[in-house]
């Protein structure tokens, strides 16, 4: 028989925040369909005469119907609700206050924190990631590092939607090679900003949370803690999903404020490729460990699409999952980026028995999958 694999390290602390403040589908289309019947009145001749496409109105139930989204959290929703704006109100920050999404950060890194029994004392590596970071530099983890005033190290990380996977890799790796003994990954997704909330079919998706998890060696770890059994990632190169805002924008001035500068993707090519690439991946992440699908007592898979994620259960069981076996955070959350698989573990693991098996996998733009094999301990 093959020895047991094991990273020897463990996640022991987990803690999500999200703003307070609720978007829910309801005014969410208020505000987009008038957006489009002002739109509709003020290109009328063009649309008359088919040198325009009119746009369409949006409704709760397709939104349901399409995603799974019943609402989201918003750092700020009276920008979203203005037609003639439609983006969200943040005021800039001087240079010597905290940056929004690195305060995300922090409420998030102090509740994981808690929950390892640990204080920002104990960390000695910051590994911060998201979908879009708030600036290039200096990095939001030093900045994180600093207002826990945490020791070491730290450093930010952007893979899509595999971010959270990505950055837990790291940080068992690191964690493994003695590099660090208490890491924390941090998850700060502000998706508002980056979101195009003037196109009908990506307009409901997005929403803001924040999400930490501790790192550290799993002899030092509570009993409870998840043993990191196994870590797994993947890339294949597409354009399906795709954010072009940064520095060299504003060398062709005719590309400024184009909507290519915000989350685009096409959706149906998505599904098509991914379904097929995430089943494979889950399911060699349980061949190393010659586990069966059924062995697995939760699935904590990212959350971009409630139809997605039950056709990919689906397939790797052979039949639907329970919401118990896969959990959904999309109602409440929306997608948050490469927070949603997190998040999902945050909020649905604590009734596993010790010994029970999960599987934590995201998939997202480039595209990028990451996943880990991960054990109760006694």
């Amino acid at each position: 028989m093959a020895p047991r694999a094991t990273t020897q390290t463990s996640i022991t602390g987990f803690g999500v925040w999200h703003p307070p403040t609720v978007l829910d589908n309801v005014e969410l289309c208020a505000a987009f369909n008038e957006f489009v019947r002002r739109d509709n009145a003020k290109h009328a001749d063009a649309i008359a005469a088919t040198t325009h496409v009119a746009l369409r109105e949006s409704s709760p139930e397709f939104i349901v119907r399409a995603s799974g989204i019943e609402q989201r959290y918003v750092v700020d929703k009276s920008g979203l609700l203005d037609p003639e704006r439609m983006w969200p109100n943040i005021p800039e920050r001087p240079d010597d206050q905290i940056s929004v999404q690195a305060e995300f950060a922090v409420h998030a890194a102090q509740k994981a924190l808690a929950v390892a029994g640990r204080s920002g004392e104990d960390v000695d590596l910051v590994i911060l990631g998201a979908s879009c970071l708030q600036r290039s530099y200096p990095a939001m983890a030093i900045e994180v590092q600093a207002a826990l005033r945490a020791r070491g190290h730290g450093f930010d990380i952007s893979l899509g939607c595999a971010t959270g996977l990505c950055g837990l890799q790291l940080a068992s790796q690191a964690v493994q090679l003695g590099q660090a003994r208490c890491a924390l990954v941090v998850l700060p997704e502000l998706t508002s900003p980056h979101l195009n909330w003037r196109e009908r079919d990506t307009h409901f998706i997005l929403g803001d949370a924040a999400v930490a998890m501790v790192v550290e060696p799993s002899a030092r770890a509570a009993a409870g803690a998840w043993e990191i059994r196994s870590t797994h990632m993947a890339s294949r190169w597409s354009n399906n999903i795709r954010n072009n805002f940064g520095f060299m924008n504003r060398c062709d001035p005719n590309s400024i404020g184009g909507t290519d500068k915000l989350f685009h993707q096409h959706g149906p090519r998505v599904f098509k490729d991914v379904v097929p690439m995430a089943e494979k991946f889950i399911n060699e992440m349980l061949a190393a460990h010659e586990l069966g699908a059924a062995q697995v007592g939760r699935y904590w898979l990212h959350q971009a699409n409630r139809n997605m994620n039950d056709l990919i259960v689906k397939r790797v069981l052979g039949r639907a999952a329970t919401a118990v076996e896969a959990p959904l955070v999309l109602a409440e959350y929306g997608n948050t980026a490469s927070a949603g698989s997190l998040i999902a573990f945050a909020l649905h693991n604590e009734d596993l028995p010790a010994g029970s098996i999960g599987v934590m996998a995201a998939f997202g733009a480039g595209y990028s999958l990451g996943g880990l094999v991960l054990q109760r301990a006694n």
